[in-house]
């Protein structure tokens, strides 16, 4: 009887570990989608106030936040330092800003492929189980259409 009890604890032990790791996969890609949907956001405020819609975007990383309004240096600062998220469990929202340090770092790249063409990958990392990096990569192309 206690070699069943051995066998269902260690199943037990091993399927909450899993689950660890299926929780953090879901929080890493929507982290890199909040990444993608932050540069979207900056095209649109662009055309908004009447400006150039890529201004600000140039070719390089940059770390974001879900109320990134431009790119900055402190943007490539963020992402040259590797810069972790914060969790803020009061607030449920991820940013560089109060909360507890996380695991996972988001680094957006910017590619100019042509004057009316930006490719965007939001780059999330993190470490899981037993000290394994993982990594989710989104890619988006975003298109002058206000022409």
């Amino acid at each position: 009887m206690s070699i069943g009890f051995l066998g269902v604890f260690a199943v037990l032990s091993q399927s909450l570990g899993l689950n660890r790791v299926v929780a953090n996969q879901y929080i890493a890609s929507n982290l890199a989608a909040e990444g993608i949907e932050v540069v979207k956001n900056i095209a649109d405020s662009n055309v908004v106030r009447g400006d150039e819609w890529n201004k600000g975007l140039s070719n390089d990383k940059f770390g974001v936040q879900y109320d990134t309004g431009t790119l900055g240096a402190m943007n490539k600062d963020w992402a040259n330092r590797k810069l972790p998220l914060n969790f803020n469990s009061d607030t449920g929202i991820y940013s560089y800003d109060t909360g507890m340090p996380t695991n996972f770092v988001r680094t957006i790249t910017i590619n100019n492929i042509s004057p009316n063409e930006i490719q965007v990958n939001s780059e999330v990392r993190w470490r899981d189980r037993g000290g394994v990096e993982l990594n989710i990569n989104l890619e988006d192309h975003l298109f002058n259409w206000h022409e």
